[in-house]
């Protein structure tokens, strides 16, 4: 990934984000992340969607459901540039954890645990942060291990 090239630019060049980017197409915000920003995107890798139940990105990404799709994919949108250093500073603040509110409108919630980054969704379920702070001309990403889902 190049820090000179758009969330969108970069993650069409990545072989682990192939159905995100998909999923971007389909629900039609492929100018909104490769429009100025910035943006902070946890970005699920391909094993992240495969996790999910049988036929759920399939279903996904029929036009029909294009509102859900929308809806899954800016709640791993945060407005700004969070960087790791950002995150750990905001969850030593907040005693432990740190509420972010995504461009979705709900809240996720970032802690550490054992070391690692961690981001709970609405459910509770939470995904890890394996690589962090890929920069972007418009923001920065980090790499998750699961997808989040709103209420």
């Amino acid at each position: 990934m190049y820090p000179t090239k758009t969330i969108v630019e970069n993650a069409s060049q990545s072989k682990d984000h192939t159905t995100l980017v998909a999923a971007v197409k389909a629900a039609g915000l492929v100018d909104t992340l490769n429009g100025k920003g910035p943006f902070t995107v946890f970005a699920p890798t391909n094993a992240a969607f495969d996790a999910l139940p049988k036929g759920t990105v399939d279903t996904l990404l029929k036009p029909e459901n294009k509102g859900q799709l929308t809806k899954i994919l800016t709640y791993h949108v945060v407005p700004g540039t969070l960087r790791a250093k950002d995150l750990a500073a905001d969850i030593k603040k907040g005693n432990g954890k740190a509420m972010l509110k995504t461009v979705e409108g709900e809240q996720i919630t970032v802690m550490e645990q054992g070391g690692k980054v961690m981001i709970a969704d609405a459910a509770g379920n939470k995904a890890t942060v394996t690589i962090a702070d890929v920069d972007q001309s418009n923001g920065v990403v980090h790499v998750i291990d699961k997808v989040l889902l709103p209420k």
